[in-house]
């Protein structure tokens, strides 16, 4: 799997203020309609500075992006890992996939928003390295989930049927909720998780 090196934070690295700046505005605002000098005020940096960072505004996006998927990918694991039980590690690991902060919210929202971004090759070297790290990560994101379930229907807890099709359909389920949801909704995030646990219990285990 492709990699990409993070450079060092260091104690004048304006990286990490400016990722968190574009995620606030990119998910409160959109891509589209933020300006990347509105980013660079947020951070309190002139917007030339910005391009010692990202070569441009989609560089960060996708950066973003990557981010997001190894975070949901590394929370995954972390909340499955321990479960022996087939049924209680689908129940963690759809739990695991609403246990988030706000700014996390919009993370996923900017990811699900923008995956067809991922499709097509970027001229930019920087860029096409970022799309093809997390197009790898959606790929190792989609394969936990076939094998939670290839793992569960060959223990006899699930139905043997389509694991790949059914882990997609699971997950697509799962992030769904990023392109409607909002904390200031009536429907709190907790409500929502346990609905959707219970449906992919239901679709799974029935």
């Amino acid at each position: 799997m492709t990699r990409i090196h993070e450079p060092e934070a260091g104690p004048r690295s304006k990286r990490a203020a400016i990722l968190a700046a574009a995620v606030d505005c990119f998910g409160e605002t959109g891509f589209e309609a933020t300006k990347w000098s509105t980013v660079a005020e947020r951070v309190g940096i002139g917007q030339t500075a910005l391009y010692h960072y990202f070569e441009s505004k989609t560089h960060c996006l996708l950066t973003i992006m990557r981010l997001e998927l190894q975070r949901s990918h590394d929370r995954f694991v972390e909340a499955t890992e321990g479960a022996d039980d087939p049924v209680e590690a689908l129940r963690a690991g759809v739990r695991a996939a609403y246990d988030v902060s706000e700014h996390e919210v919009l993370q996923m929202r900017i990811l699900q928003n923008h995956m067809d971004l991922l499709s097509g090759a970027r001229k930019s070297k920087r860029e096409e390295a970022e799309r093809i790290a997390a197009r790898q990560l959606v790929q190792v994101v989609e394969r936990d989930w076939t094998n939670l379930l290839v793992r569960g229907m060959s223990q006899g807890a699930f139905p043997l049927r389509d694991a790949q099709l059914l882990g997609a359909s699971v997950l697509g389920l799962i992030v769904s909720v990023w392109r409607w949801y909002r904390p200031s909704g009536p429907t709190p995030l907790s409500e929502i998780g346990e609905l959707i646990e219970g449906a992919c219990v239901r679709m799974i285990a029935s």
